[in-house]
């Protein structure tokens, strides 16, 4: 993982952690209105399948410049997790 200081997005809020979770998954689903809560999981979002999910995690990856572990992955149950691990891997408050 790079350092946080390498990283251009280590003071996202977790508001904008979400508005880019969500503009990624809007674009993934073909889905444009499609609305995010930290409340939000793959069983609540039409068409957020297995499929998705992954495509969301590689994004998501590329995006912030992180990496996942396969356990991180499993974990996560909804948004609201997500973002706090993507903060905390950013350095993010």
């Amino acid at each position: 993982m790079k350092k946080t200081e390498d990283n251009p997005m280590h003071n996202a809020s977790s508001q904008d952690i979400l508005n880019t979770v969500t503009s990624i998954l809007r674009d993934i689903l073909h889905q444009p209105e499609l609305v995010l809560t930290e409340a939000s999981s793959s069983d609540q979002v039409e068409r957020w399948d297995s499929l998705a999910h992954v495509n969301l995690i590689i994004s998501i990856e590329r995006h912030y410049k992180i990496k996942f572990s396969l356990g991180e992955i499993k974990q996560l149950r909804n948004v609201g997790e997500m973002i706090q691990l993507i903060a905390a891997k950013t350095g993010s408050k």
